[in-house]
């Protein structure tokens, strides 16, 4: 959530920074009014408490004919206070609800407008020239039955649409990357984490994904517990309610976890293959810094991701994602895609989000600096998305008889194995 401050000091910024996501600009006059109900009422239930404790001491010392009407006077005031009391806890427990469905401040420098309104930053790796090598390139369903990989016919036999097995090389290319992506990221200081796949709802929501992400989330009712879509939300709700000190900043963690989204908007979209799924496999990292230094920060979880698709020898680009397109916890959003050759066209692989104090302040995570405490700023970065990786690698790397080259970062984890091999029909 954002300060309650800056709200009352900079409205008009508030109302920008709704307008540019796309969302409900009233909403912003309609907490100022709750926030303002809430302090007025809060002072006027201090007054009248402060009326009656002084009353209460006059009655001991009132004459018989006094304390009747004293007691008179005290009845009335103890039905005003109680009720000032639940006015300012109703006025309290609505600025907060409302405060709940406010959106990040968008970053200024982020462009505005929707999903295609994004700017190209840079571009990295060159895009082969299939026409030129003599052949048609094959897509990564087809590379996976090839080289007994990828089996989406049994996982929807199994589960549904949009759930699949990776078999054979394909699950031991999973557990290269996995292994390669953590490496990585314990060699720049990341701690390894293995998190939890199912969390409270306070954990979810603190991150921010029960609001306009709830309809992408799987909630098992019994329970009241949530399968995460990241490992982002366990690693943010780790310090739940906790005072960091300041000399321990950066924490710096590297979540494995599995994934579950329902892709509920995303009907007809990628139906083929393994590139959109309600299940798989992330490395995440996350970041708690100074708030000062959260910018700084995101820029250092981009350069991470930059790396690690290098090493993979993909082609790709990193965007500036436009404001109605960054998640209501993003104040600034990038993203890497890798080009994939049978779309003609650049996927997201990776993602990195400064959310500057946004989930602090909704987790009650606060830095002691000296005397002063105060919310610090949370950062995300997808490094590895296993599933889409896998498409990318396949599809870049294919040779035209069928064979994957591996990238030279991930043969020590594929027993030194330099081509993944179509396997005997």
């Amino acid at each position: 959530m954002i300060d309650l401050r800056l709200l009352r000091e900079d409205p008009d910024r508030v109302r920008a920074s709704q307008r540019a996501r796309g969302e409900d600009v009233a909403l912003v006059d309609a907490l100022l009014s709750a926030d303002e109900r809430r302090r007025s009422s809060g002072v006027r239930f201090d007054e009248l408490r402060a009326e009656q404790k002084q009353l209460g001491k006059l009655i001991p010392k009132a004459s018989a004919d006094e304390k009747a009407e004293l007691l008179k006077q005290a009845s009335q005031l103890a039905a005003d206070v109680k009720a000032a009391d639940a006015e300012r806890d109703a006025a309290d427990t609505e600025t907060q609800e409302l405060l709940l469905q406010l959106g990040n401040l968008v970053h200024p420098d982020v462009p505005v407008g929707g999903e295609e309104d994004f700017v190209t930053l840079e571009k990295h790796g060159e895009i082969r020239d299939f026409t030129a090598e003599g052949f048609e390139p094959k897509d990564h369903l087809e590379l996976g039955a090839l080289l007994g990989a990828i089996d989406v016919e049994r996982g929807a036999k199994v589960s549904g649409s949009r759930f699949y097995f990776l078999t054979g090389v394909g699950a031991l290319l999973e557990l290269a990357l996995v292994n390669a992506a953590i490496a990585q990221a314990t060699a720049a200081g990341f701690t390894p984490m293995l998190t939890p796949a199912l969390v409270r709802p306070q954990s979810m929501a603190g991150t921010g994904f029960l609001g306009q992400a709830a309809q992408d989330v799987y909630h098992l009712a019994n329970d009241d517990l949530y399968l995460v879509g990241t490992s982002e939300v366990p690693l943010a709700a780790y310090h739940m309610d906790e005072i960091i000190d300041a000399d321990k900043l950066p924490l710096r963690y590297a979540g494995f976890s599995p994934c579950f989204r329902r892709e509920a908007g995303s009907h007809g979209k990628d139906t083929r293959g393994i590139f959109r799924v309600h299940q798989f496999d992330k490395v995440e990292m996350f970041s708690y810094v100074d708030s000062a230094d959260s910018q700084a920060e995101h820029q250092r979880l981009l350069e991470w991701e930059k790396q690690w698709l290098t090493s993979l020898e993909l082609p790709f680009r990193v965007i500036d994602v436009a404001s109605a397109d960054l998640g209501s916890s993003a104040a600034r959003k990038f993203d890497c895609e890798a080009w994939i050759p049978t779309q003609g066209k650049y996927r997201e692989l990776t993602s990195t989000s400064d959310c500057t104090e946004f989930q602090s302040r909704r987790l009650s995570i606060r830095v002691r600096d000296g005397k002063q405490v105060k919310p610090l700023a949370t950062l995300n970065g997808t490094l590895c998305a296993v599933p889409r990786t896998i498409v990318a690698i396949l599809e870049n790397h294919q040779q035209a008889d069928g064979s994957v080259r591996v990238p030279e970062v991930l043969r020590p984890f594929l027993g030194g194995r330099e081509v993944l091999e179509p396997v005997a029909k």
